[in-house]
């Protein structure tokens, strides 16, 4: 789920133009084989199977914990675990041909066993896997004849199964440490958990066990926790961390694109930024009311205003880089007066006070002020409520909250309106049947089902989207194969190296 506070206060700026002059780089050149990087968000758990975090997916994706398949900086899945599959013509069984010859860092193979356990553990009653209504409720069985070969049957079809089997969700455990992941994560990745500093970084080491350490560069990866824009400047600056692959602080971008000491990549990510609303909450619970927020809400104005013009609008809950996008931003154009008369039409008696819940990152802080002038125009009057990030998950992410804003990061997650539970609340007999269309229509179809789904959730105005951000990756100078893009929230360090 979802990641990146106010404009940079004088005085974290002059330490930042101070560190930039007295060191000259001289901490990062001593690393040859470690790096630093920032993260905006620390993870709450480091198990991506039981939380719904993405943060948790940035630390430990690919890194610790591998599943059956991978999804690449260009968004293409390839093998990983399985070395191959395929499915049957109606998409309702997949056979995966497994890697041989592999071991978790317990010691303990992977073979069919470990995935058929990991599967069931996500399918099983109480599980809390975000992507459980999504993939493993809709595995009808699992079959193992022999260790290195696991068939699935489906209870409907599913063209997506191979990438949803590489996000950070179904990442293969193995059941002697599974229990212990949140804190003590084992797998079969390239390196494993050194140390976990609440509050400020965790720490990984090579795995000389891995299948093959010869090709992994780094010795060892630092994640620290940094989610205040001007101290992430400091720390760049300072060579305190070597990079950031999803730099928070966009505006001081121009310095580091201005500073030979540092690379800047500006790519894509499939998030969806939005005013999450409430739907089971009066007035919310009305129509109307939804989409007079919609035309409350200046989308590129939000964009220009908080992100530094580095993203797209969008108008449903899907993003531009995905197949069969549908650009539904004129549905609810920018219209105040339309959104004072639909609230009246809703019987609204204004001002309407109402919260408004931010969590860290500096797109819902500086954003949420922003949104806030927005609505105060139509006469809704959002009280801003800051929370820290485990805040939000225990609270706002359970369904206690009026609006909040969010970046929706994991691609294709439309499935997740499926969820009545799901905190913004929402329940659709006619959208669950589009969804349950789509994942049955031969892929021929699939694209313009999919552009039926973004029109229901628009037209039924669930929440209020706004934005569709870039990705800006900020690194020291000789740090190469840090992701530049982000179609899942990850960080593939068995590729990075230092020049």
């Amino acid at each position: 789920m979802p990641i990146t506070r106010r404009h940079l206060a004088a005085a974290p700026l002059a330490v930042a133009l101070a560190a930039s002059l007295l060191l000259p780089a001289a901490q990062a050149q001593t690393r040859k084989d470690s790096v630093i990087l920032g993260m905006v968000l620390e993870p709450t758990s480091l198990d991506p199977t039981m939380a719904p975090a993405a943060a948790i997916g940035e630390v430990v994706h690919y890194n610790v914990l591998e599943g059956l398949t991978k999804i690449n900086v260009d968004g293409k899945v390839t093998p990983l675990l399985a070395t191959d599959w395929r499915s049957d013509p109606d998409g309702k069984l997949y056979t995966f041909k497994l890697r041989q010859g592999v071991k978790f860092q317990d010691g303990t193979p992977f073979d069919a066993a470990a995935v058929k356990f990991t599967f069931e553990r996500a399918k099983a009653e109480g599980s809390t896997n975000k992507a459980k209504k999504a993939v493993f409720d809709n595995i009808s069985s699992i079959a193992t004849p022999d260790a290195q070969t696991v068939i699935l049957t489906l209870n409907n079809a599913d063209a997506t199964l191979p990438f949803r089997l590489g996000e950070n969700t179904a990442v293969i455990l193995s059941p002697k440490s599974a229990a212990s992941t949140a804190t003590q994560p084992v797998g079969t990745g390239p390196f494993k958990l050194e140390s976990w500093q609440k509050g400020s970084a965790i720490t990984l080491a090579r795995w000389d066990g891995y299948r093959d350490a010869a090709a992994v560069k780094l010795k060892k990866v630092t994640f620290r926790f940094i989610n205040d824009p001007a101290a992430q400047v400091a720390a760049l600056l300072a060579g305190d961390i070597d990079g950031m692959p999803r730099f928070g602080a966009v505006q001081s971008l121009k310095q580091f694109q201005a500073d030979k000491r540092f690379t800047v990549e500006i790519g894509s990510t499939a998030g969806k930024g939005q005013l999450t609303i409430n739907n089971k909450r009066k007035p919310f619970d009305d129509v109307r009311v939804r989409r007079a927020i919609m035309h409350a809400i200046d989308r590129q104005a939000f964009i220009d205003g908080v992100l530094e013009g580095l993203g797209k609008p969008i108008g449903s809950h899907a993003a531009p880089t995905d197949a069969g996008y549908v650009d539904l931003t004129g549905v609810y154009p920018y219209n105040p007066e339309k959104a004072k008369a639909l609230l009246k039409e809703a019987g609204v008696t204004t001002p309407l006070n109402v919260t408004l819940t931010l969590p860290p990152p500096q797109y819902a802080r500086k954003g949420g002020e922003v949104v806030a002038a927005m609505l105060a125009k139509v006469g809704i009057v959002a009280k801003i409520e800051n929370v820290e990030w485990a805040q939000w998950l225990s609270g706002t992410f359970k369904g206690n909250f009026d609006l909040t804003i969010i970046n929706h990061v994991e691609p294709l997650d439309y499935i997740q309106y499926t969820n009545a539970a799901y905190y913004w609340g929402y329940d659709s007999k006619a959208f669950n049947a589009l969804v349950k269309q789509r994942a049955e229509a031969p892929r021929a179809q699939q694209d313009k089902l999919y552009g039926d789904i973004q029109r229901q959730l628009t037209t039924d105005a669930v929440n209020a989207w706004i934005f569709n951000p870039s990705q800006v990756a900020v690194a020291r100078k000789g740090l190469k194969g840090l992701w530049a893009s982000s179609p899942i929230f990850a960080n593939d360090m068995a590729t990075v190296s230092w020049q």
